[in-house]
């Protein structure tokens, strides 16, 4: 049998533009995304902060991999209790 995860502690990952877009806990991530990104398809992994994704970048689904922990750093912010209660991350576009 297969839990479900809270949804508190279900992040969203996303892009627009240019930007890649991570949201949890009521705050928004926004960095640098690769020029040729199209979309996110799904987070196949999820450990600590570094995700593999697949992603469309024109042609067709592609693995790629977003380590948050250096751009948490970046902003200030500490790794370990920015992301301690996320277990899970899903793509999500509004």
């Amino acid at each position: 049998m297969q839990m479900k995860a809270k949804t508190d502690s279900v992040a969203r990952l996303s892009s627009k533009a240019d930007y890649t877009i991570f949201s949890y806990g009521g705050k928004s991530i926004r960095f640098a995304a690769p020029y040729s990104l199209r979309r996110y398809l799904r987070v196949t992994k999820w450990h600590d902060g570094y995700m593999e994704v697949e992603a469309d970048y024109g042609a067709g689904a592609e693995e790629d991999y977003i380590d948050l922990r250096p751009v948490l750093r970046n902003l200030m912010i500490d790794p370990k209790r920015f992301l301690k209660s996320v277990k899970k991350v899903e793509v999500s576009y509004a």
